[in-house]
């Protein structure tokens, strides 16, 4: 029988129950390829899980609370469930805990054991059809370290989940990956257990069919790249926001959403303001929707209807302008805005296309997008096109502006949860390297 369990806080002095080894010195920063699938257009990273250690493909995503990973098939000597005592967990909404498991003991069930409420973001579960709540556990996570060898973590908190949760993920692809605000992160729990480093991450998403890019924690840099190159000298820094109404948020308990939202205050086109609504870049105190927000899980910019229309036609009026002479063809799905692609000229910075600023808690403050970040090659049968990569978000109920995918890639971000800012260096292809180019050292057996 499920009932609702303590506040999640509670793991942290329930773990110093829970007997575990001496990680080793950590070599700073720890890292994981990020591979982007093309099927699916989802980023996935590898991670090793278990005993003996495995290696573990994980969806990505910045807005989750805590990871996951299906437990049907889960092996390990070492993983141990999360016990608890009755009481309400409010920290981050109320989850619960079974006392008796009706089944086959194992990672998906056992007495007196935590429960997890986890989500697809990619394709929602049906819960009718899927048991939602699912047994939190206790095992070791390991990354790459800067010698080549993986560094560990020995009391790494994660949700078990159903293969219903697996519905839409990537071929291979057997669980979440939480980058999210949270205790529960990885990045979170990674700097609990190292604390002699900075609680910060960063991230560098490829588009390479074959190059993965690569995620960062526990340094703020050097991040070194091919051909000598540190990009952490290139960051201009914004605060970052938490939506006290978003995603896992909890009212009335200072528990606020692990995703992490941007102080947009205009957008320029080819260096000219786009005229919209500007009360729709704030938050609302109300309903939470409104605002700005980073994710990695929706492949394309998605802007609130109103944003939208008015950024197209500005966009369409100067792409049509004297200096890039483009003229529309009938577009292909998602997207409104294609052009073909035997009249769009290639640079460094990809497709020759309008700029696209995003101007950020000042004015100097710029998140530049070009012709590589705002626009998708679209091939197939007789069509090739450039397509404008942004799409209508609809009506409000969530950010007004999404920030997505493509929009990321070949930017670093440095996401330093301690001072509570972003770092972003735009595209890097203007240093003339990209998110394939990082060093990663080589593998130690």
């Amino acid at each position: 029988m499920a009932k609702l369990a303590v506040p999640l806080l509670i793991f942290f002095f329930l773990l110093s129950c829970i007997p575990s080894q001496a990680a080793p010195p950590l070599q700073t920063p720890l890292q994981t390829p990020i591979q982007k699938d093309h099927s699916t257009s989802q980023y996935i990273i590898t991670a090793y899980l278990k005993t003996p250690l495995m290696p573990t493909k994980l969806l990505l995503d910045l807005g989750a609370t805590y990871s996951w990973v299906n437990c049907d098939d889960y092996i390990s000597s070492t993983y141990q469930h999360v016990p608890c005592n009755s009481s309400i967990a409010n920290s981050l909404g109320s989850y619960g805990c079974v006392d008796i498991c009706d089944g086959p003991p194992g990672p998906n069930c056992a007495n007196n054991s935590f429960l997890f409420l986890p989500d697809n973001p990619i394709k929602p579960v049906d819960y009718k059809k899927v048991n939602g709540l699912n047994d939190a556990l206790v095992d070791y996570l390991a990354l790459l370290n800067t010698l080549g060898s993986l560094s560990s973590i020995d009391n790494f908190i994660f949700s078990c989940a159903r293969t219903g949760f697996l519905k839409g993920l990537a071929k291979g692809v057997t669980g979440l990956a939480s980058l999210g605000n949270s205790n529960l992160s990885i990045p979170v729990q990674i700097n609990k257990a190292f604390s002699s480093s900075p609680n910060c991450f960063a991230m560098c998403l490829s588009g390479s069919i074959s190059q993965p890019g690569v995620a960062l924690f526990g340094s703020k840099g050097p991040y070194n790249f091919l051909h000598g190159i540190d990009l952490s000298k290139s960051l201009l820094y914004t605060p970052l926001i938490f939506n006290p109404l978003g995603r896992d948020a909890v009212p009335n308990t200072h528990t606020l959403s692990p995703e992490y939202y941007v102080g947009l205050t205009a957008i320029k086109v080819n260096g000219k303001m786009v005229t919209f609504n500007k009360t729709l870049l704030a938050i609302d105190a109300q309903s939470g929707s409104g605002g700005t927000r980073i994710s990695t899980v929706v492949p394309y910019t998605k802007l609130q209807s109103s944003i939208y229309k008015a950024f197209t036609l500005a966009f369409l009026r100067e792409a049509a302008s004297s200096a890039f002479n483009l003229t529309t063809t009938k577009p292909v799905k998602p997207f409104s805005v294609c052009y073909p692609a035997s009249a769009v000229k290639t640079t460094q910075m990809g497709p020759a296309v309008p700029i696209i600023e995003l101007v950020l808690d000042r004015q100097d403050v710029v998140w530049k997008m070009f012709g590589s970040n705002s626009m998708m090659r679209v091939t197939k049968k007789s069509v090739d096109l450039w397509c404008l990569g942004v799409v209508d978000g609809g009506a409000i109920d969530g950010p007004s502006i999404m920030i997505g995918g493509l929009q990321l890639e070949d930017n670093l971000l440095q996401f330093d949860l301690q001072s509570k800012k972003l770092g972003f260096s735009s595209s890097i292809l203007s240093k003339g390297t990209n998110c394939a180019d990082y060093k990663f050292p080589t593998r130690k057996v």
